[in-house]
């Protein structure tokens, strides 16, 4: 094996195995340990626990039993704590338990199958830091804000280009429009941050007919 085990397994091409969610490239957790364990057998992993402390009723007594839930909360909102340990070397990921929209869900709403979906990710996501499928999370931990405001630039340059190709008139209507709404950035989306901004230029933008 390479001296070198984070670039063997950054190396491995996952990309025929991934799959596309909510606008997010991901691995499942059985396909990344599959790969993980192909080339080191000896991979373990570990879920962390957090002791807590919970009161039943039992033949009309109220009983306090102490239990090990794998997953934790500070009151607020919940979150999960994986290690993947490969060639002796433990990478720890701690992931919020979300809900389909990857919005925190309360810690009083969070249930077993919540936490286990979390899980799963976690634990994918331990072994992207040994290097397997790292690639495919980049850009994916930038702020909610920041990613929409990005998304929205890319959009909008790609609908300038598409609709400037058309015609000489058409690219001049979308120059004017452009510069017409955004004349600090003069007229460049790519300059703009106010998501408010680049969400009208890109409906005018989709809005342009040809002008011959």
């Amino acid at each position: 094996l390479s001296d070198n085990y984070f670039k063997q397994l950054y190396d491995v091409d996952v990309r025929p195995k991934t799959k596309e969610k909510n606008g997010l490239n991901f691995l499942s957790w059985a396909s990344a340990w599959a790969e993980v364990k192909k080339i080191y057998p000896d991979a373990t992993y570990i879920i962390y626990k957090q002791n807590i402390t919970i009161t039943e009723n039992y033949e009309n007594k109220t009983v306090a039993k102490e239990i090990n839930r794998p997953w934790f909360d500070d009151g607020s909102t919940g979150w999960v704590r994986t290690g993947v340990t490969i060639n002796g070397i433990e990478h720890i990921e701690e992931l919020p338990i979300m809900d389909f929209k990857n919005k925190s869900i309360t810690a009083s709403a969070i249930t077993s199958s919540d936490a286990n979906k979390a899980i799963q990710r976690s634990l994918t996501k331990a072994c992207a830091r040994h290097g397997l499928g790292l690639y495919i999370y980049e850009g994916e931990d930038l702020p909610f804000e920041l990613k929409e405001t990005e998304d929205l630039q890319n959009e909008c340059m790609s609908l300038i280009q598409k609709r400037s190709s058309l015609s000489e008139k058409t690219k001049a209507k979308v120059a004017e429009i452009c510069t017409e709404l955004l004349p600090d950035e003069n007229g460049d989306p790519r300059l703009c941050n106010d998501v408010e901004k680049l969400e009208t230029l890109k409906k005018k933008l989709m809005a342009t007919r040809i002008v011959k």
